[in-house]
């Protein structure tokens, strides 16, 4: 079972990634409108049949997993890497610092991430930059509770102390002796951020303020399939089947890695 458990949600999300960057090379054309197969079932010329515009669903598809997936790979890479910064600084530094930087995270703690995400995408507007930029400002803060919190019990350990003494400097101290202990956690908590995030980016582009026509996303093919789901249920069911794959694989890594990372196992 723990065999099973490494490598099926692994090759389901490998099959997403290969599938996606082989997208633009497939010779699929996901743009393509043909009116005389609007709706149509699966049919050897496209497996998953066509949408409401006369589009290859595959094609779609593919092109919106290329969407979620680089959508999710550049926000969690922005805010790891700024959310990290933070609550590495505050931890260490501690006083008025870290008063005031744990202070504006409870301003965001105290709405759910998605509703801020949608107010501030209906803010800046539709477009996969201001997803982009919606979705940075709000999923930073998990990873700044969780690096304060490990920084605020590793400042006190003996080898930080050590180097402190040594005079090692402040950022030789936090990048060296400290960053490489959270790596466990921080690695955990990404891998379910990019499950969240490939939910959000749907979620947004469902409600028209995330990926916008003639792109392709999972979002909005949602949308426009519930339209259509007595008629041609094969549009609604095979990207929601999609979808749940993709973060259901990414979940069951996340659990797995943390896991296997934890010392007391």
């Amino acid at each position: 079972m723990k065999i099973l458990g490494i490598r099926y949600p692994f090759a389901v999300l490998l099959f997403w990634v290969v599938a996606a960057l082989a997208a633009p090379f497939s010779g699929l054309a996901p743009d393509d409108i043909h009116l005389d197969k609007i709706l149509a079932g699966p049919n050897l010329g496209a497996w998953l049949g066509y949408d409401d515009l006369g589009r290859d669903i595959l094609a779609r598809l593919l092109g919106g997993a290329r969407v979620s997936l680089a959508v999710a790979a550049a926000v969690t890479l922005a805010t790891f890497t700024f959310g990290t910064s933070l609550g590495l600084v505050a931890g260490y530094f501690g006083g008025w610092l870290d008063r005031v930087l744990m202070q504006i995270t409870d301003v965001f703690l105290a709405f759910p991430g998605i509703l801020l995400a949608i107010a501030f995408a209906a803010v800046l507007g539709p477009g996969i930059g201001n997803l982009i930029l919606a979705l940075c400002l709000t999923s930073w803060v998990g990873y700044a509770r969780l690096t304060r919190a490990q920084a605020l019990s590793l400042r006190s350990r003996q080898h930080v102390l050590a180097a402190q003494t040594l005079g090692a400097t402040t950022s030789r101290i936090l990048l060296r002796h400290m960053l490489p202990l959270l790596a466990a956690p921080l690695l955990v908590e990404a891998t379910f951020s990019i499950a969240s995030l490939i939910i959000a980016e749907a979620s947004l582009s469902f409600l028209g303020l995330g990926i916008q026509p003639p792109h392709a996303s999972w979002g909005s093919m949602l949308r426009d399939g519930t339209r259509y789901l007595l008629v041609a249920p094969h549009y609604v069911l095979v990207v929601g089947a999609s979808l749940m794959s993709l973060v259901l694989a990414v979940n069951i890594m996340g659990d797995t890695l943390r896991d296997t990372l934890d010392v007391k196992r």
